[in-house]
């Protein structure tokens, strides 16, 4: 079994940011990937665009070319996709992590669902888009229920609840209503989320000030039914007719993987990682993280642009030991 320096778990752009780092110090290096190169952003919605511009998901110095102002998904695959045939990476896609164990002589020991390895030290880029937030209400089992969405399509001429007031949720309903969908959003707090992208958020507060489409602030949902949907709202409880329901209400990391890894989270709701800021270095010697996984439940304060110094950290601390 190949005894590696570095293996990193995760081959979203962080965690292909650390494996250039690794080659350029010629590490033995291995990335672990449960799915696609970049699932993340394949998993994206079809047509998303990024806040950031495309210098600012550049990684190693690579340009990214963009004719549009903002890069869209499709453009974000073809660039990562080149990034991988520039370097050549050592990459495992489709295997997934299941236990990183340290062992008495101070390596790893990294168990996927193919196989075993071992490592001197470890990466954990593994982002925050597979666990979706749920809404912990009754009736939201039920297939109509979807907390990832892809494309309007599906959902034209039907009666569609969006549930949320961020980014995607916002994407969501206008691109369905657009595509000629009844759309409904409930809303917890009373007003759009001030980080919708700036160039959307005036979009949907016009469409919802002209009632194009209906929304519900300081609301929630209280029980979906196979073809109605129940909202408690500032003026009392009511029901909608309804088709599906976009529970878009966010994602959160594996807090569960970290926590059997041995890294120690804070004891707040925020389930922040305890990591030295100065080595990504968590309280588990050699485990480091990286990218939006050091965040917690703070999802919205690291995102690719200002993470990507993260690799250039872990590498330096590691062959500097």
């Amino acid at each position: 079994m190949t005894d590696y320096d570095l293996i990193i778990v995760g081959g979203g752009p962080i965690g292909l940011a650390c494996a250039i780092e690794a080659k350029k110090r010629n590490l033995r290096y291995l990335i672990i990937e449960k799915g696609a190169i970049v699932n993340s952003i394949f998993n994206y919605p079809l047509y998303m665009t990024f806040f950031s511009t495309a210098e600012r998901l550049e990684i190693g110095d690579i340009p990214f070319n963009c004719l549009a102002p903002k890069p869209g998904r499709q453009e974000a695959l073809e660039y990562y996709r080149n990034i991988h045939r520039y370097f050549n990476f050592s990459i495992n896609l489709f295997e997934k992590v299941n236990e990183i164990q340290k062992k008495a002589d101070h390596h790893f020991e990294i168990i996927t669902d193919k196989k075993m390895y071992s490592s001197k030290n470890v990466v954990i880029a593994t982002g925050f888009y597979d666990i979706p937030i749920t809404m912990n209400v009754k009736g939201e089992e039920l297939s109509k229920v979807r907390h990832y969405y892809k494309e309007a399509h599906e959902y034209a001429f039907r009666n569609i609840l969006v549930v949320g007031a961020n980014n995607s949720s916002v994407d969501a309903a206008l691109e369905c209503w657009r595509k000629g969908a009844n759309v409904t959003m409930v809303i917890r707090k009373t007003e759009i989320n001030n980080r919708v992208k700036y160039w959307v958020k005036p979009d949907i507060e016009n469409r919802i000030a002209e009632g194009s489409i209906k929304a519900f602030f300081e609301s929630n949902i209280t029980e979906i039914r196979e073809n109605e949907v129940e909202i408690e709202t500032p003026d009392g409880k009511i029901i909608i007719e309804n088709d599906f329901v976009l529970a878009l209400t966010g994602y959160k990391p594996d807090l569960n993987f970290l926590e059997k890894s041995g890294i120690e989270l804070s004891d707040d709701e925020l389930k922040i990682p305890v990591y030295n800021p100065e080595t990504m270095e968590t309280n588990v010697k050699g485990l480091f993280l990286a990218g939006v996984v050091c965040g917690g439940m703070q999802t919205h304060k690291w995102f690719i642009e200002n993470s990507r110094i993260h690799a250039k950290m872990i590498v330096d601390y590691v062959t500097s030991k």
